[in-house]
């Protein structure tokens, strides 16, 4: 039997006969005598076959290659001064191999090296098709490793510390029109009616507050059938957790209790007693944006007023039309932004396309006040308007000042993006450095513009704040979102548990009665048998991890991801069906299955 993992093998175990079991991670003749590196989850460790001291296995580790699976016996031992390796957690002993039995060998050619001493950049396309070697590098290694640390300890907290308990929700439940697409399983036994894979345990959660479970919570599998980015995935992971009786405040402060125990127990990183608290017009008037990175300055500044009534129309007009002039001040930014780069081509002139703005105006200060910008700028600002500028912004010669004008989301969209590209360039983000605030206040509803309609800017369970409820319209919401450097890893509100109040926000979202009971007829219910008021947050467990791990993408952090066109390259899902099992489902394809790759 297995007595201890490769990776815990230390000094205290020196002169103990251990059993281990693992792959070969690599393997080294050095004069005769073989070290093999050992590796399982918990890490790697050194195996030494000479001919003097082990003559039993020497022939055997001799025929042993990268990727076998093997079965080692032998005892721990202090490895020699010169060969002390502090890098890994083993590097103080060696096991000297009295027995090497081969469990399995490799049979064909490596797509790729997966040893932990190997360095090379593979294809992301090839490590989703053999992912279970993917899986075994160091790399991923590390991040399940993590993953798993995140949810131990997320639940021991709130477990043991905050008396939650867990309870598992349905996956196949009922669609709902609110939100992305859902992923749709027909029924065989209920013929023509479909099930719905959950986007959340929304629904769930809040009957489980009216069933008197006064704190839940639940590490819940979601889908959502949208389009991907690098932080999406049709199904991912979420905590979800939900309160009774509790004030927005307390399911904050619970929250940031929750997270300063993650931080200091993962990372042994102390984070502030109380975060920062902004609102979502804030958010929007400072940094352009509703999940500000503030580990930086570069805010924006609203010059609406100054331009109003400019003789340069494209200022002008912008603000006649309800739009808004506004600045990016960039300190230095004289030497470091051409006017190559924020005209047309250039790189910052495609950052803010992206965001949907046509262009870039720009002033540049100079000593003694002055400035250099564009005629029709510099023609149309008087001395007055362009003092007040230059206070406004704390603009000092060498500023290079960045205007947006258009709709204000537009140049909140276009601006933010390049106060992002601008604060990365040029170094204002350190690396260790932290920012963790929330942001409250959001607005009840956004105008859809392709459908004609108010639609739930979080989602139609959401309370509105309480001075604010003779027009839900209007309304802001009590709504909560924890931000993490810039982007958003949890979002929850109080919720909505009167009936009357229930009914007015899907009217208002443009849900008839009938309708409204028909999708939603059993919550309605519920709520006039005593529902106790509550809310809850839910936290995207892959997105946080990826940000603990310092990856890029939520891809490296689930053990089986999809790819952008939501596919799974390794199992080569989804695939065509027989006939007989859609004759069964009463489903007749309206497509020509492909032909097979």
């Amino acid at each position: 039997m297995r007595t201890h993992y490769c990776g815990d093998l230390r000094g205290v175990h020196i002169g103990q006969t251990t059993t281990l079991f693992g792959w070969v991670d690599r393997r080294r003749d050095h004069g005769g005598v073989i070290f093999i590196d050992l590796r399982d989850r918990s890490g790697t460790v050194q195996i030494v076959s000479d001919p003097e001291r082990t003559p039993l296995t020497y022939p055997k580790a001799e025929l042993l290659r990268n990727e076998y699976v093997v079965k080692v016996q032998g005892q721990v031992t202090q490895r020699p001064e010169a060969s002390l390796n502090p890098k890994i957690a083993t590097g103080e002993v060696e096991i000297y191999a009295e027995t090497i039995e081969v469990l399995n060998a490799v049979h064909q050619q490596l797509p790729f090296q997966v040893s932990s001493a190997d360095t090379e950049s593979v294809r992301e396309e090839l490590r989703l098709k053999y992912r279970y070697l993917d899986l075994r590098r160091e790399r991923m290694r590390s991040n399940l490793m993590l993953r798993h640390e995140l949810i131990k300890t997320i639940r021991r907290y709130l477990e043991d510390v905050q008396g939650f308990i867990e309870v598992e929700t349905p996956i196949l439940t009922r669609s709902t029109p609110e939100g992305a697409r859902d992923y749709l399983v027909p029924s065989r036994v209920n013929e023509g009616e479909w099930f719905a894979l959950p986007q959340s345990p929304q629904l769930f959660k809040q009957l489980l507050m009216v069933s008197g479970f006064d704190r839940y919570y639940q590490v819940a599998r979601c889908f959502r059938d949208e389009d991907l980015r690098a932080d999406r995935q049709p199904e991912f992971t979420q905590l979800d957790m939900e309160m009774s009786f509790m004030t927005q405040e307390e399911i904050m402060q619970l929250n940031e209790d929750l997270i300063r125990h993650v931080f200091k127990t993962l990372k042994g990183v102390e984070l502030p007693s109380v975060f920062p608290r902004i609102t979502y017009a804030e958010a929007l008037e400072r940094y352009g944006c509703d999940r500000p990175d503030a580990r930086f300055g570069l805010e924006l500044v609203d010059a609406s007023d100054l331009f109003k009534a400019s003789g340069f129309k494209v200022f002008s007009g912008a603000i006649a039309q309800g739009g808004s002039v506004k600045v990016l001040p960039i300190p230095g930014g004289n030497d470091q932004i051409s006017n190559v780069r924020i005209k047309p081509g250039g790189d910052l002139f495609r950052v803010a396309s992206e965001g949907g703005a046509k262009g870039l105006a720009y002033i540049r200060v100079r000593e003694g006040g002055e400035v250099d910008t564009i005629g029709a700028i510099k023609d149309n600002l008087t001395p007055e308007q362009l003092s007040t500028l230059l206070e406004r912004t704390q603009a000092q010669p060498g500023h290079l000042l960045l205007f947006g004008a258009g709709p204000t989301d537009i140049v909140n969209a276009s601006l933010s993006r390049v106060r992002l590209a601008v604060g990365e360039e040029l170094g204002l983000i350190r690396p260790d450095d932290l920012s963790l605030l929330w942001v409250v206040d959001f607005p009840m509803f956004e105008w859809n513009a392709d459908e004609k309609r108010l639609e739930a800017l979080h989602h139609p369970f959401t309370s509105p704040k309480p001075e604010d409820r003779h027009d839900v319209k209007t309304a802001r919401a009590q709504a909560y979102d924890l931000v993490y450097n810039g982007l958003e890893i949890g979002g929850g509100s109080l919720r909505i548990y009167e009936t009357e109040l229930q009914q007015e926000v899907f009217a208002a979202i443009g849900l008839s009665e009938a309708e409204a009971t028909s999708k939603f007829g059993f919550l309605l219910e519920a709520f006039n048998y005593g529902t106790p008021p509550h809310g809850g947050i839910a936290y995207g467990l892959d997105r946080l991890v990826m940000l603990l791990a310092g990856e890029e993408s939520i891809r490296d952090t689930i053990a089986f991801p999809k790819t952008q066109q939501a596919r799974c390259l390794m199992t080569q899902a989804p695939s065509t069906v027989d006939a007989k099992q859609l004759k069964e489902l009463h489903i007749r394809p309206a497509l020509e299955p492909r032909p097979a790759q």
